[in-house]
């Protein structure tokens, strides 16, 4: 199953966490309770100890230098280069994309192939308030470590990492995944850090989610000489926006709607000509995506009508709802709670990601924030350069490379996890 971590992975978390009690640890999912080899383990932390001080200072790096969606130019280079120099073959601007890249390392003959995403960018105004900045070194983490692994034990596989640009809000995964940057990989895994208690991790799932532009084409005119001869498109924005706010009462508790009128410098005395506004349109499957995306659009042409203007509706590609693989949920479960003291719980989340199509994993890390500082706020920004959520990232990068190495080591674990249908 795979998504594009849309804009807001975190952002619904700040209610559940403020509710949160010790979860249920994730053990009733249908995997072994064996854990990977414990020598094979040692290898993949030892590997990521070492690692340390350098993913620690690619972190600070990314997060000193943020940068929005498909503007990742610094740590485009940053991470290629760091890739590049650990044995990796590295692809610059991969498909088309000149922030993406691909960072691939095979290991004899024959084997499975295991991806990674990480992703790099920024949010306008308030920086790393997402944290990908420890998405993006824990991506890194994997892949050294299992590049290590396979060596060390003779295992034939390939892991590939990639550098997935604009995961807020422009579905860089999904354009990647429309141009076969996924075909061939067995399984692909990645991680988010949110809000929470200390050493807790979320096996989440989330919205499918809808993008809409929703554009408004009036006629300026004086608005105190000859208001008469205008038609205010800002008004029609005005009253699409009242007119979601009443269909909210009338939406099921897991849907969400929230939208912003795009700002623009305007004179007071003239009739607006033009308004644009950005919706994200949420829910927990396709299907209930598409009724509620119509009943959204029925309110801009309705305001549209009654304002006397022309309205232009852009649907954007559509984030679908994210399923974990209940296989890899669970070793991983079983591995970061009994290995490295962490509990685990299952949550909905209200967010959205670009992230299906594949088995997948995609598991949140509680790193420490202020209150009302979750996933999009500007305190979230200063919480993910913490030493705090760095250790936080760490413990999970371990326990995602020992999930991910068994994909590629461990027949019995691959059949689970990608013939048998228990996704």
């Amino acid at each position: 199953v795979f998504y594009d971590t849309c804009c807001d992975f975190g952002s619904r978390f700040d209610t559940a966490v403020s509710q949160w009690e010790a979860p249920p640890v994730y053990s009733d999912l249908p995997s072994s309770n064996d854990s990977i080899r414990g020598e094979i383990r040692h290898t993949i932390e030892t590997v990521i100890d070492t690692l340390d001080s350098s993913l620690r200072s690619l972190s600070l790096q990314i997060h000193s230098h943020p940068e929005l969606m498909f503007e990742e130019i610094f740590a485009h280079r940053l991470l290629s280069d760091y890739m590049e120099s650990h044995g990796f073959s590295v692809t610059r601007h991969y498909l088309g994309l000149k922030t993406a890249w691909k960072a691939e390392y095979t290991h004899g003959q024959g084997g499975r192939t295991l991806g990674i995403n990480s992703e790099m960018d920024a949010l306008p105004e308030i920086g790393h308030a997402c944290g990908h900045n420890l998405i993006a070194i824990s991506g890194v983490g994997v892949a050294l470590a299992i590049k290590s692994a396979l060596e060390t034990y003779n295992v034939p596989g390939t892991v590939v990492l990639l550098g997935t640009p604009a995961e807020e809000g422009g579905g860089g995964k999904i354009i990647l995944l429309e141009r076969g940057a996924y075909k061939g990989m067995d399984a692909c895994l990645m991680c988010h850090p949110s809000p929470g208690p200390e050493l807790s991790s979320f096996v989440v799932s989330s919205l499918a989610m809808q993008s809409i532009d929703a554009e408004f084409f009036g006629q300026s005119a004086h608005a105190g000489n000859a208001p008469w001869e205008g038609a205010n498109a800002l008004d029609a924005a005005f009253l699409s926006y009242s007119s979601v706010s009443v269909l909210r009462q009338q939406i099921k508790p897991d849907h969400r709607v929230n939208g912003v009128i795009n700002g623009s410098e305007r004179a007071a005395n003239v009739i607006p000509d033009y308004a644009k506004m950005r919706w994200y349109v949420r829910a927990p499957t396709r299907d209930q995506l598409t009724q509620l995306t119509e009943r959204v659009c029925a309110c801009f042409e309705g305001a549209a009508l009654a304002t006397s203007c022309r309205l232009k509706i852009t649907k954007n590609t559509p984030y679908y709802d994210l399923r974990q693989n209940s296989i890899l949920a669970g070793a991983f479960s079983h591995t970061i709670c009994q290995e490295y003291g962490m509990n685990v719980g299952q949550y909905p989340s209200g967010a959205s990601t670009d992230f299906v199509f594949l088995p997948s994993l995609h598991p949140a890390f509680a790193i420490p924030t202020r209150p009302n500082g979750g996933n999009h706020s500007p305190a979230f920004t200063d919480s993910a350069r913490t030493t705090e959520a760095h250790k936080a990232c760490m413990l999970t990068t371990k326990a995602l490379a020992c999930t991910g190495f068994r994909v590629l080591e461990d027949n019995i674990f691959f059949i689970r996890v990608c013939v048998l249908p228990i996704s």
